[in-house]
């Protein structure tokens, strides 16, 4: 008789832990609903936002700039290069120092570099002691300006301004 009523009591207590545990396929088909409706109204606020920007950008539409800012007034055109009046052949040559402007110098403690570009807007990094052109050396750099060596005893500085001096003198 026990036996009858310990085996009835594990079959109710088994059969009602079975029903609790079971999976409820509405809860499941619910989240499923309401997870598209989320999704459509997120689609909706980010066709809203995107209405309302086109709608600023086509009321306040500003022509761009010709000009590119990190070229300078080459692309116009009108390049600004430094003149200087003289008969040299290396100021006429594509890879002088006088067609170029210094843009960038970085230094490091076992490296240095500096970045110079021409009026096609073509970007030329060197390296210390790396040749720019036949015989234009870069020999220092200092925080406003590089030194390139010439020749024997001749020696182009150039700085931010883009101004070019050429001096007896490295430093």
């Amino acid at each position: 008789m026990i036996f009858k009523k310990i085996t009835i009591l594990i079959l109710v207590t088994v059969f009602c832990f079975s029903n609790s545990i079971a999976d409820n396929h509405d809860t499941e088909q619910n989240i499923i609903d309401k997870a598209k409706e989320i999704n459509q109204k997120i689609k909706k606020q980010q066709a809203e936002k995107n209405a309302n920007i086109i709608s600023e950008t086509d009321q306040q539409a500003e022509p761009l700039p010709l000009n590119d800012p990190f070229v300078g007034d080459a692309s116009l055109g009108g390049a600004s290069t430094v003149a200087i009046i003289t008969n040299d052949d290396e100021e006429a040559s594509e890879m002088s120092l006088y067609n170029f402007k210094l843009i960038a110098i970085m230094t490091g403690e076992y490296e240095s570099y500096v970045s110079l570009i021409n009026s096609s807007g073509e970007i030329v990094t060197l390296q210390m002691n790396e040749e720019l052109s036949k015989g234009i050396k870069l020999i220092s750099l200092q925080p406003h300006q590089a030194v390139f060596e010439k020749g024997d005893d001749s020696y182009l500085v150039i700085n931010f301004k883009n101004q070019i001096k050429e001096t007896s003198e490295p430093f």
